[in-house]
């Protein structure tokens, strides 16, 4: 079960590299999922990724407290909102728009129930 766990989190932590490059692949959810692959197959992964200067206080936030930062969640839907608004200059159908805007909404009320961690 192992090797499943340190796959998935291969797949996930490429996946979440990629989206640093793509701004429509999300970054943070698959590093977030990588690591909770890493913390059931690696330790030592799974501590590289918490320790990392770039994504590991996102990963702790997450992991400690449930939480995302406010610069992240203004991050997060603003892209989301980019998104709809691409979609929209690109003429998608009525359909796949008010599927993608649903989609989009829920994501977004998500990321903005969630507590934004310790303040200090």
């Amino acid at each position: 079960m192992r090797w499943i766990w340190l796959t998935l989190g291969g797949v996930f932590l490429g996946l979440g590299l990629v989206g640093v490059l793509l701004p429509v692949l999300p970054t943070t959810p698959f590093l977030l999922l990588a690591a909770g692959c890493f913390a059931k197959s690696s330790p030592r992964l799974h501590r590289w990724l918490l320790a990392h200067p770039v994504f590991g206080p996102s990963i702790r936030n997450w992991e400690e407290n449930g939480a995302i930062s406010r610069p992240a969640k203004r991050l997060a839907v603003g892209s989301m909102v980019a998104v709809v608004a691409v979609s929209v200059l690109l003429g998608l159908s009525w359909k796949a728009l008010l599927v993608q805007t649903v989609l989009i909404a829920v994501g977004s009320a998500f990321v903005l129930t969630r507590p934004d961690g310790p303040s200090g």
